[in-house]
């Protein structure tokens, strides 16, 4: 049988094929970026193909794909290329997921170690199909990666884990990341239309309870803008992320994948961003990245770096 071409958005995405098409609108000057294509993108494209990896990078689109394969950096997609949701912004395809690859987490561990990597990020797609969400999944890969490159520091980019037991989201802080993101993705009116099998005040509190279990765990959070919000919600979200003690926060122009995904209301301009970021900075976060190409881990290892000084100089001014 033919192999599906996943460059049609109704065959990628046949549970969005019933929606109505929304026109894609022509980018900024901003937004625009060059075209993959140099030697260290190529290095880091086959070590992802040799270990037979899936990364966000490329199953989500990001415009930033060039510049981070090219650092030879990659976010690990774990859990398969599959998701259990709907969400109307993403490009990841949904349907019912493969069973579980228990050699993973090595060959994570594997990949991470050959490219040199100072700081990964690993993520998934949700799968509720699974009684504990791939919490244990992540945890294996933790301590795989720890246990193959003990410097190398790990964010974790998880799904919420809605229909899980407490103890789901306790098995991923017990293995130790460096990092706990959990994105908000957008403000919550947008939540129904948006990202419908969500729920933003359960998402909220996953990243209050992660501080609950070890209060010395970084903790992120993003969202995107460009969705239909406004900026009074904007900064409701980060005062909402900072009463759960988020140290990073996150914001993006969101980008539209294909025409059945949720429209761009508009693109929002750099020095709205530069606005959002100075309010953030006021509200407390130890970190922010707010750029019209922001993703969750673009430049995350850097910030990283700058986010653990950050609290070691506090901790030495207390």
């Amino acid at each position: 049988m033919a192999p599906r071409d996943i460059s049609v958005p109704e065959l990628r995405h046949p549970e969005k094929a019933h929606r109505p098409d929304n026109a894609q609108p022509r980018k900024p000057a901003w937004i625009r970026v060059k075209a993959p294509g140099s030697r260290e993108y190529m290095r880091t494209r086959d070590i992802m193909r040799e270990h037979k990896l899936t990364t966000v990078c490329e199953e989500a689109g990001c415009p930033n794909v060039g510049e981070c394969w090219s650092q030879g950096h990659a976010t690990m997609m774990i859990m398969g290329e599959v998701c259990t949701r709907g969400c109307t912004f993403c490009n990841v395809a949904t349907g019912r997921p493969d069973a579980l690859d228990a050699f993973e987490p090595g060959r994570v561990a594997h990949a991470v170690d050959k490219l040199g990597l100072k700081h990964v990020v690993i993520t998934s797609v949700d799968r509720d199909d699974l009684e504990d969400g791939g919490a244990e999944h992540f945890a294996q890969t933790i301590r795989a990666v720890r246990h193959r490159s003990p410097d190398t520091t790990i964010e974790i980019l998880t799904p919420d884990f809605l229909r899980c037991p407490p103890e789901a989201v306790e098995n991923v802080v017990a293995a130790r990341p460096d990092v706990f993101n959990h994105n908000l993705e957008t403000v919550p009116g947008l939540y129904p239309e948006v990202r419908p099998g969500a729920r933003y005040f359960h998402s909220l509190r996953l990243l209050q309870r992660v501080k609950e279990l070890d209060p010395s765990m970084f903790t992120k959070s993003g969202i995107m803008v460009g969705l239909g919000e406004d900026r009074q919600s904007v900064l409701q979200v980060m005062d909402d992320m900072r009463s759960a003690n988020v140290d990073f926060i996150t914001i993006g122009q969101y980008l539209q994948p294909t025409s059945k995904h949720h429209r761009v209301d508009r693109f929002v301009t750099p020095e709205e961003f530069a606005a959002y970021e100075k309010s953030a900075w006021g509200k407390g976060f130890l970190m922010v990245s707010a750029t019209p190409l922001t993703r969750s881990s673009y430049h995350a290892g850097d910030d990283f770096a700058r986010l653990r000084a950050a609290r070691l100089a506090r901790l030495g001014q207390g």
